[in-house]
């Protein structure tokens, strides 16, 4: 027996209803990898609450340096200690969850001193982290989704050359490399503004922290006014940055009711509003930031 088709009032009523649950559903972003005392990775993914996770940092590479990657206690990467976060990855992966590497950091070495510099670096990242092949890669055989820039020491220059370079590594060898971006809420970001003014990157996560004149503590209309700059940059998806918790950052800590109540309502209508990204796994560990914001963001 032929089934009957939706009514035409009901076809419009089931995606209205479709379109409104998926318009401004946001992500969550987190940064693991820094702190004693936090979930393995592949618990961090199986937790459900990431769509993203940023593994912080590759602190030190560029201008002739050997780039080295530090996961703090969760692994050596000297003695080849990393490459069993491979399987991790790849489970992480499994889950639909985009796993990123991050270069940078507040506390590093690293720099770029020309265009063949960052030439070099991207070739690096591509090899050791991404769809290229190196007898030496750190974290094993698992293939990152992408290269996240936060930047916040070692000049402005040639960071969009090394986003560039990136992207065509990828479009060349048929893997897409994602990149994303950590800015200072102050606009233009002294560091990441010239990169992320290429329009080559698809995330960016705001610091709307440690920063007192556009943190929401700043007020709505500080706040307001950082956030509506973010959005016009030529970006894919912005994202709110916040601390998981009072002690992960010195200023800019959103209570979960306040945000959820408060500061999503604003956002949320942004056409490029992507969610929400926590520094981090070890802090949401302890408070349940992420728990209690999810089915908001």
């Amino acid at each position: 027996m032929a089934t009957r088709g939706l009514t035409p009032f009901l076809l419009i009523a089931t995606l209205l209803v479709a379109l409104l649950a998926t318009c401004h559903a946001g992500s969550i972003a987190v940064y693991w990898g820094q702190n004693d005392g936090e979930a393995s990775l592949a618990e961090t993914c199986a937790s459900g609450n990431y769509e993203f996770v940023i593994l912080a940092f590759l602190p030190t590479f560029g201008k002739g340096q050997t780039p080295e990657l530090n996961l703090a206690s969760h692994c050596d990467p000297s003695s080849g200690g990393c490459r069993g976060q491979s399987k991790d990855i790849s489970s992480c992966q499994r889950r639909g969850v985009k796993v990123l590497l991050s270069i940078g950091g507040g506390d590093g070495s690293y720099g770029l001193s020309s265009p063949g510099d960052a030439r070099q670096v991207a070739m690096y990242l591509w090899n050791n982290y991404l769809g290229g092949s190196s007898s030496s890669r750190p974290l094993g055989d698992a293939v990152l989704d992408g290269i996240d820039f936060d930047i916040e020491q070692g000049g402005a220059k040639f960071w969009n050359d090394l986003a560039r370079d990136l992207k065509n590594l990828g479009k060349n060898g048929g893997k897409e490399v994602l990149l994303s971006a950590a800015p200072q809420c102050p606009f233009p970001d002294e560091w990441d503004g010239g990169a992320i003014s290429t329009g080559l990157f698809d995330y960016v996560w705001v610091q709307f922290y440690n920063n007192e004149e556009c943190q929401f503590s700043a007020g709505k209309g500080a706040f307001m006014d950082a956030w509506k700059k973010w959005v016009s940059v030529p970006a894919g998806k912005i994202f709110l940055g916040l601390p998981a918790a009072k002690d992960a950052a010195g200023t800019g800590f959103v209570p979960a009711a306040e945000l959820n109540s408060r500061v999503l309502p604003l956002i949320k209508g942004s056409p490029k509003y992507g969610g929400v990204m926590l520094w981090s796994k070890f802090y949401d560990d302890r408070t349940g930031y992420s728990d209690a914001i999810k089915s908001h963001v």
